[in-house]
Order: structure tokens, then sequence, then C-alpha cells
């Protein structure tokens, strides 16, 4: 069975490179996904982040030269969540493309919430990244 699914983008007048450095270092998203992340820290076994879910384990994609910002976040139960995630060129700027799935228990009221908050963050982003001009 197929989950549901909501594509949200964002158009942020920033060439590819600078946005994807900064959405690619786990390190910027108390900055800009304050939605979800209140704190992040490396540990030896990888990324934790302090969320509005609870302490979560993030897995980040490679670094990459293709825009992939795909991650993985471990929920306190062990269950996993993948984070389709995007940057591609948008002439001399970019877009940045997210992939919401709706969880099977998750309902209506929840599901737009989510996709509020993404959207939120999105915003976010590229206020932060628009106003790093030249970084």
């Amino acid at each position: 069975m197929l989950a549901a699914a909501r594509t949200l983008s964002i158009s942020i007048d920033r060439p590819v490179a600078q946005v994807y450095r900064l959405v690619s270092d786990p390190s910027s998203l108390p900055t800009w996904a304050r939605a979800f992340c209140r704190s992040i820290r490396r540990t030896d076994q990888g990324w934790i982040a302090e969320t509005t879910a609870g302490t979560v384990g993030i897995r980040f994609a490679p670094a990459n030269d293709s825009g992939i910002l795909d991650h993985v976040v471990t929920l306190a139960s062990g269950a996993q969540v993948v984070v389709p995630m995007r940057v591609v060129a948008n002439g001399t700027g970019s877009e940045v493309v997210f992939t919401l799935f709706r969880a099977p228990t998750m309902s209506d009221a929840d599901w737009q919430r989510d996709a509020g908050l993404v959207e939120r963050d999105l915003g976010t982003l590229k206020r932060v990244v628009e106003s790093a001009a030249g970084t």
C-alpha cells in the first residue's frame, strides 16, 4: 500500500552550492528547521537531535554533487522515517524540494499540521540563506 505523499518546494535566490552547503551541514538544522529541531550534536553513534518529537537520531546522505539531501530520522521507538530532500538549479538560484510522507496512523489534522511546519521551515531556510549573501 502506498503512503500519501506531498511534495513541498521553495525557490531560493542563491546558487545551488550555497544552499547545499548550508543544508547538508547537520549542525545547521536548528538554524533553519526550527519547527523540527531544537538542538543537534554529533556523538560516536552519529547525529542526535532534540526535536519536537523528542530525541531522535539523524543520518544524512553522503556528500554529493547531485544536490541530494536525503536523511533518515530514527525515532525513540526505533522506527525510521525516510525524508527525501533535494536542491536543484532554478536559473541562477535554487529550488529546494522536500517530500513529506503521511504515516498510516496520522490524522488529517496532523498531516496538515506537519505540512505547515515543513513549509514554515522551508521559509526560514530561504530567509537564512538569502540573508547570508556571498557565503
